[in-house]
């Protein structure tokens, strides 16, 4: 990764130094690295928006009476995506990737877990599905259960762990699968990732969307 980022300012400061050289009128139409959003990817935008906004306003208010998450949610990630978060340790021989999930929440230990000195959440098992899409030849499926487990200290996670159910994939991939989800529940090598991306949920993402919940309070 240092490499890459050495390389890449690199090629910002070659390409800088020539810049001044060249007139306005000489460099061309306008061009925008900015990713253009499917349709269906606009769409699941939203739909995840809605869901963290559900989440966002029970973690605020800590309100304990009221209705539980549902949300049916959707993410795409282009092949290119996939590759460049891989950095090129290892190959993606797919194209893109589309997993579905139905997220179901307790609000009340949501609540508990936001008012509560300390405290141990536990989620009910959630199924994530994921398409794997090839250049030739079908999709590939893959389902994975997944029931996390975090523990709570004021509103910071302390520590947590994914605990991998069922895994269904095609013959070919299902040994690594099963393997690395075995591997991670008698390890929790991916226990420091779950804390972190729950605590970036909670303060980051949660103060993204503050002024749109619902039961935003005025303190």
């Amino acid at each position: 990764m240092i490499a890459r980022f050495a390389t890449l300012a690199a090629f910002l400061l070659l390409f800088g130094a020539g810049f001044e050289a060249l007139g306005a009128e000489d460099l061309g139409p306008q061009v925008s690295s900015k990713r253009v959003l499917t349709l269906e990817e606009k769409a699941e935008k939203e739909a995840r928006k809605a869901c963290q906004i559900q989440i966002c306003d029970i973690l605020a208010t800590k309100e304990q009476i009221g209705p539980d998450v549902a949300c049916d949610i959707g993410w795409t990630w282009r092949a290119d995506e996939i590759t460049e978060a891989l950095d090129d340790h290892v190959e993606w021989p797919w194209g893109k990737v589309v997993c579905q999930s139905k997220i179901r929440l307790q609000r009340a230990p949501l609540a508990k877990a936001m008012s509560e000195p300390s405290y141990e959440l536990a989620m009910e098992t959630q199924t994530v599905r994921c398409t794997l899409y090839q250049n030739e030849g079908k999709p590939i499926v893959i389902e994975l259960a997944l029931a996390p487990k975090v523990m709570f200290m004021g509103t910071e996670a302390t520590k947590g762990q994914v605990n991998w159910g069922d895994v269904s994939a095609p013959a070919a991939i299902y040994p690594l699968l099963y393997l690395v989800t075995n591997l991670d529940n008698s390890t929790n090598f991916l226990g420091s990732e779950v804390v972190h991306q729950i605590n970036k949920f909670i303060h980051k993402d949660c103060d993204a969307v503050k002024d749109e919940l619902p039961g935003r309070r005025v303190n």
